[in-house]
């Protein structure tokens, strides 16, 4: 089970730490995707882990602006996201997938949590 935490009401040029918990179990041997979805579009990837390497990557559009890490035990994964624009405002999702590797698309992820909601005022 996901879930996720840190989501709230920010100004534009903010930052945000988002959580996403695994509860009962760690992240090893997972990959872990940062998604977001805002009213009346389609989800959207915003960043992605592979816990095999420690690989990660993000969307084109939010690079140098989120980070996604892991905490030592291993059972947390964060995403970092600075300089808030209003753009940002969505659910934000984790998801895992026990595929080797970074998964980049919603389809490759079975597990999903409840979301948690980032809004972005200007």
């Amino acid at each position: 089970q996901l879930v996720e935490s840190g989501g709230g009401l920010v100004q534009t040029g903010g930052s945000l730490r988002l959580s996403c918990a695994a509860s009962g179990s760690t992240f090893d041997d997972y990959a872990i995707g940062w998604f977001r979805q805002a009213p009346g579009k389609e989800r959207e990837g915003v960043a992605c882990f592979s816990s095999s390497d420690f690989s990660t990557d993000y969307r084109d559009s939010v690079e140098g602006r989120i980070t996604i890490s892991i905490n030592n035990a291993r059972n947390t994964i964060y995403l970092q996201m600075n300089d808030l624009k209003p753009e940002a405002t969505a659910g934000y999702y984790c998801a895992a997938s026990g595929k080797y590797g970074l998964r980049r698309t919603r389809n490759d992820y079975a597990d999903w949590g409840q979301g948690t909601q980032v809004t972005v005022s200007s």
